[in-house]
């Protein structure tokens, strides 16, 4: 029986096309019959891996990949950077099923945190109690170091099922993930302050944010298409993160968001004056790539939000995921059903795997939805209407006009939770 031998392979340095040098990986793939194949691959050029041993560490995953077979390999500890980059080949290549957005965190988790202080250490060096010191001595959130110890672990558990480890020792580094400050929420009259200063397609943004709990790069993967103006529903199938079209977070998050009527008026007056209004463009289409792609959600913050945010005078962590916390905090304090402000807030649920696209919007989140809207817009209306239209369904049950949203009734104040809880201190 033939010995399987460990290959190291061999570099070196060829003349491409146009007369540019670069760096050529060869080594013998084993076949089916028994028979060895000649393989190369091109690694990289001289101004990438300008000497050898930079050209060496830029094939050590694929070495390691080579020789997984190999007994050798399990006596020939591999260096943290090399496993990180065979995880990335792996887990992050073309066939990745994570989204976009987790796969731009871990690499950049990688890049920041975990190889300029362990890429050079064997798999067997890294112990629990090391990193968990490590941890415990960075000036960060608890979040990011939990995220980056879960990072490590997903990756420790990627060599513990190549067999170049026994056991995964970042399973007994013990890190809270416990937050140190709570997100700010935006009380009713900042979110009007706010709608008042920003311009469009900012404004509309922000109103379709607060007021729906969509994820910024849920906004702007919207197409017009997906908004159904009759069903009055928002299809949620798509986020971009980066200007790449990717799948949304969770399959939870696929699920239809009701459209308050009154949100519907303002996201129509928005088609209405957008360059872009066709059923296939981007409902907050950039004008800078002559709307192929939608806007980059930063160059909106600074450009916009965070002098609004300002103006208004906003202070502590804010951002678009703002609006989110917004929206969630609104509904418990309207005191909505726990279980209809997890289906608008579009939680997942790992127990449960549903056809989202299939399933109904209940008539009880549209009215949930309509009550948080009627904070605002009903707080600023001149006078109530004499028509006791409180939700769509009223209006719905009474046979009105669907196309007239003036007539919405104005809510009655001492049904707010909040308002009876102040009459009563007072």
């Amino acid at each position: 029986m033939r010995r399987t031998r460990f290959q190291q392979g061999s570099l070196q340095i060829v003349k491409r096309a146009g007369g540019r040098k670069a760096w050529e990986y060869r080594w013998y793939e084993l076949q089916a019959d028994g028979s060895r194949t000649r393989r190369n691959l091109m690694v990289g050029s001289l101004e990438q891996y300008p000497n050898e041993t930079a050209a060496q560490k830029a094939v050590a995953a694929l070495r390691a990949d080579i020789n997984a077979e190999n007994p050798r390999t399990s006596l020939t500890p591999i260096s943290v950077q090399t496993l990180v980059e065979h995880y990335r080949e792996k887990e992050l290549g073309p066939d990745c099923t994570k989204t976009r957005k987790t796969q731009v965190t871990y690499v950049g988790y990688f890049r920041k945190w975990i190889l300029p202080r362990w890429g050079s250490y064997d798999v067997t060096e890294v112990k629990a109690v090391a990193v968990e010191q490590w941890l415990r001595s960075l000036k960060y959130a608890n979040g990011s170091k939990a995220k980056a110890r879960n990072i490590m672990s997903a990756v420790f558990n990627h060599a513990v099922r190549w067999e170049w480890l026994d056991v995964n020792p970042i399973r007994m580094v013990r890190q809270s993930a416990k937050r140190t400050r709570m997100p700010i929420v935006l009380s009713i009259e900042q979110i009007a302050a706010l709608l008042r200063i920003l311009k469009e397609p900012t404004r509309t943004m922000v109103f379709l944010a607060v007021f729906t709990g969509l994820r910024v790069g849920e906004l702007l993967g919207l197409k017009w298409k997906d908004i159904d103006f009759q069903k009055m529903e928002v299809h949620v199938i798509r986020s971009i993160v980066m200007q790449h079209v990717g799948d949304c977070k969770t399959e939870a998050s696929r699920k239809p968001v009701p459209l308050d009527l009154r949100l519907s008026k303002v996201l129509w007056n928005w088609r209405l004056h957008s360059p872009y209004p066709t059923d296939e463009d981007w409902v907050f289409a950039s004008p800078h790539s002559g709307g192929k792609l939608p806007y980059w959600p930063g160059s909106l913050y600074k450009a916009h939000l965070e002098p609004a945010a300002k103006e208004v005078g906003i202070v502590g962590h804010f951002g678009w995921h703002t609006f989110r916390h917004t929206y969630a905090t609104l509904l418990k304090g309207n005191g909505e059903d726990v279980k209809v402000v997890q289906e608008l807030m579009r939680h997942a649920n790992i127990s449960v795997t549903l056809n989202v696209y299939a399933q109904a919007i209940t008539q009880t989140k549209r009215d949930a939805q309509s009550r948080v809207v009627s904070l605002l817009l009903d707080k600023n209306d001149e006078k109530p209407s004499t028509t006791a239209y409180r939700t769509v369904t009223d209006l719905q049950n009474s046979g009105g006009d669907l196309q007239v949203v003036d007539k919405i009734w104005r809510p009655r104040r001492d049904l707010n939770p909040c308002y009876r809880r102040e009459r009563a201190m007072s």
